[in-house]
């Protein structure tokens, strides 16, 4: 069979099995009473029209979503026995999404793990600059590359310096008058000293009485070069930078904290520090550092240890992670769930609670968050003890919720009226600006997309760590509510297979980061490359679910090696 063959086929079970999916968690609720005929006048009249792949579209007319095109499908509405918020399951949608909930309590734990995200940096404090003392030409390099190591007193460079030829003359003459002129011999040596030659070599002029065209420089410093200023040829100046040089022997473990974990830590505080490197070894230090200043933007503050560099085992730029046993100084009797219980939209965070205990009915609340320990996150507002809430399948849940017109997560305030006598909707505007931050970051998503296909967690690991940290440093104040939730779901997804050590768990986020990736970018009038919007239609438990690529030729994330090609190109998004 043909490859287009195969996918023709793959693609009508999904379909197939996708309706029957639907059928079981969103209309299998059809009563005997449907069978009768009746006036549904009223019920038509207030009927909300959604998305199924964007559901916080809400319009009071069928039609195509605004961002996919796809056909917009009916919301289930007005339930009875249920408050405005509140929404129905059946038990075929419970098992089938395979949610799971728990009921919640309080802890009595007053210390907890911190983990912080970093990177191995130079200490700036041992690092040092090499210049030269007198004006000249580069005859002869001597260190050519970074990462050079040199010592100090080591010959680096050979200058040609008329200025030295001339301050040599002088000696030459002045040495002849030291009897008559001392003053004048001495402030002529002085002058010699001043550009760094040494008693030796000045002694060894003046019992010449021959004058040298070209003189050696000597570091300053041992260490490595980090950064080469100059080539052989150049013509310097005096006190021009030739090498900065960094002292490895000593290196920095940098980390970023957030807001509400600064009041955990203090200088002074033991830290154990993990490397992808040495997976199987931790190392020890203590925080001498906090910055006193907010980062604005990310709105994180630095965080540093000193590491001994013995055998120069860190190498500067190594992604690194800081375990920071913290006690909390008032007793701790708050509640604790788990962060897969945890959305965010927006500046807020939400849960979905069970309503009803005996009953699978649901609400969507809004909950303050304190520290994060480990995979849980401390509750400081909106749950109280013993309530049960979704712990797995919260997605679902929050899907379930914008199908059947209840308060969601992304879901909009308002119905959007569908404009008269109009065939297709612009684009929504996306900031230049934005686009331009964003687009810089698609190439960490393309090595996590790649570490997916080669099957390796470890790396898909370190590349959404590489993509996290891009987007949380991008500009988002000029955005709309819609694109703000989508950057909000993406730095979740990039979490969560930060988060996770197995590749199956990692796939799962993968799945609706595409979804929100794929949406957001459909609006961007600034990409550098063309990008090709794939899917494979027996992802996700033969839901079907996207990728992006730069490349037309399929290569599954999804799967890797056991169904490699399988998938197509459904959409090309061209360079602009």
């Amino acid at each position: 069979m043909s490859k287009m063959k195969k996918n023709v086929v793959y693609t009508g079970v999904a379909l197939l099995t996708g309706l029957l999916i639907g059928y079981f968690i969103f209309g299998g609720n059809t009563s005997k009473e449907s069978s009768v005929a009746h006036d549904h006048t009223e019920e038509v009249s207030n009927q909300i029209w959604t998305c199924s792949m964007h559901p916080h579209i809400m319009q009071s007319e069928p039609g195509d979503c605004p961002i996919c095109g796809m056909d917009l499908i009916p919301t289930e509405t007005n339930e009875q026995g249920l408050s405005t918020d509140q929404f129905r399951m059946t038990e075929n949608a419970l098992a089938l999404a395979n949610i799971q909930t728990s009921i919640v309590g309080r802890t009595d734990v007053d210390s907890q793990e911190l983990k912080l995200s970093g990177k191995i940096k130079e200490n700036k404090n041992t690092s040092a600059v090499q210049v030269t003392h007198f004006s000249g030409r580069i005859e002869k390099l001597l260190v050519n590359s970074v990462g050079e190591k040199v010592y100090k007193g080591q010959k680096i460079a050979i200058i040609y310096s008329p200025e030295l030829v001339a301050a040599q003359q002088e000696l030459l003459t002045a040495a002849g008058l030291k009897k008559t002129q001392p003053a004048l011999y001495k402030a002529v040596r002085n002058k010699l000293k001043l550009r760094k030659l040494s008693d030796d070599q000045i002694n060894q002029i003046e019992s010449s009485g021959e004058t040298k065209e070209t003189f050696p420089l000597h570091a300053q410093v041992s260490g490595v070069v980090s950064e080469k200023m100059v080539e052989e040829g150049n013509h310097i100046n005096r006190g021009e930078i030739l090498f900065k040089i960094t002292n490895l022997s000593t290196v920095w473990a940098s980390f970023d904290a957030y807001e509400n974990q600064i009041s955990l830590l203090k200088k002074g505080q033991k830290i154990k520090i993990k490397t992808n490197a040495y997976p199987d070894k931790d190392f020890d230090a203590a925080i001498s550092f906090i910055d006193p200043v907010l980062n604005t933007t990310t709105r994180t503050v630095t965080v540093r240890a000193v590491l001994e560099n013995n055998n120069s085992i860190f190498k500067p730029g190594m992604f690194i992670e800081g375990v920071v046993s913290a006690t909390n100084n008032k007793p701790n009797n708050s509640i604790a769930i788990p962060k897969s219980a945890v959305l965010w939209t927006g500046k807020r965070s939400v849960v979905y609670v069970k309503a009803q205990s005996e009953m699978p009915v649901f609400e969507m609340r809004e909950v303050t968050l304190g520290n994060a320990n480990n995979d849980t996150y401390q509750i400081l507002n909106g749950l109280e003890n013993g309530e049960e809430i979704v712990t797995d399948g919260t997605f679902t849940v929050d899907a379930a919720a914008q199908l059947q017109g209840k308060k969601s997560m992304m879901k909009r305030n308002k119905i959007i009226d569908k404009p008269k006598n109009t065939e297709k909707r612009e684009k929504t505007h996306v900031p230049g600006s934005f686009q331009k931050e964003f687009v810089t970051n698609l190439s960490a998503y393309f090595l996590l997309k790649n570490a997916l296909v080669a099957s390796n967690a470890t790396d898909a690991t370190i590349f959404s760590e590489q993509m996290l940290r891009g987007l949380k440093a991008i500009h988002t104040s000029e955005l709309q509510k819609t694109e703000l939730d989508y950057i909000h779901i993406i730095i979740q997804k990039l979490e969560g297979i930060a988060n996770k050590e197995d590749l199956k768990d990692q796939r799962e986020h993968f799945v609706m980061l595409n979804k929100s990736l794929e949406a957001l970018i459909k609006n961007f009038d600034n990409l550098s490359n063309t990008i090709y919007i794939q899917e494979c239609p027996m992802a996700d438990n033969n839901k079907g679910a996207i990728w992006l690529s730069k490349e037309e030729e399929i290569r599954n994330p999804y799967f890797g090696d056991e169904m490699l090609t399988c998938g197509s190109v459904i959409n090309t998004l061209k360079k602009n």
